[in-house]
């Protein structure tokens, strides 16, 4: 069973590394009030580039908590916590390779549908301090999984995610974040 470990949100800052500089909202932290899930982003949560983050088919993006196992070997001097990837939820047991397009599901109050997966963004940098970090996302295939918002409402830790229904004749996450490559 998928459930919620963390509810995350992060604010706009300016954040620099090795010269660089960006204004950024990838560095969330859990939460321990519930979230609210709007049409296009989570309330209070900062979205700054929404080219890429946020918008009706990026509204909220969900990261698996199987995954850090896997990041924590390659970077064991970081230390972790959920939100560490910009997600908006990380969710126990979410499977990029069986989670199809179109997929919808109930969580918490709201009612979500995925869209997508995440390509890696050049701001992951920032967060694990090495510039490798965006090719060694892109080598996996845990991409997590953007959600449309069909009905608004509130996640909070502990929720489960529910299939409502299947979309088994669409592609998985992964099938479509390899096609990305």
């Amino acid at each position: 069973m998928m459930k919620v470990i963390s509810t995350n949100i992060g604010k706009r800052a300016i954040h620099q590394w090795k010269g660089k500089i960006a204004e950024t909202g990838i560095f969330k932290s859990p939460t321990r009030d519930p979230i609210f899930l709007g049409l296009e982003d989570v309330e209070n949560d900062a979205v700054v580039d929404r080219k890429y983050h946020g918008g009706i088919d990026q509204a909220v993006y969900a990261y698996s908590a199987n995954h850090y196992e896997y990041w924590k070997k390659l970077y064991p001097k970081l230390d972790f916590e959920f939100g560490m990837f910009g997600e908006n939820l990380t969710i126990s047991d979410l499977d990029e390779t069986t989670i199809c397009v179109g997929d919808v599901y109930q969580l918490g109050t709201a009612l979500v549908e995925v869209t997508k997966p995440r390509e890696p963004c050049y701001k992951l940098i920032f967060r694990f301090q090495d510039e490798a970090i965006v090719q060694q996302f892109w080598d996996t295939t845990f991409s997590g999984v953007y959600f449309k918002v069909i009905q608004t409402g509130t996640v909070k830790k502990g929720d489960t995610l529910q299939l409502i229904e299947k979309a088994p004749n669409n592609p998985t996450i992964a099938q479509v974040y390899i096609s990305l490559r």
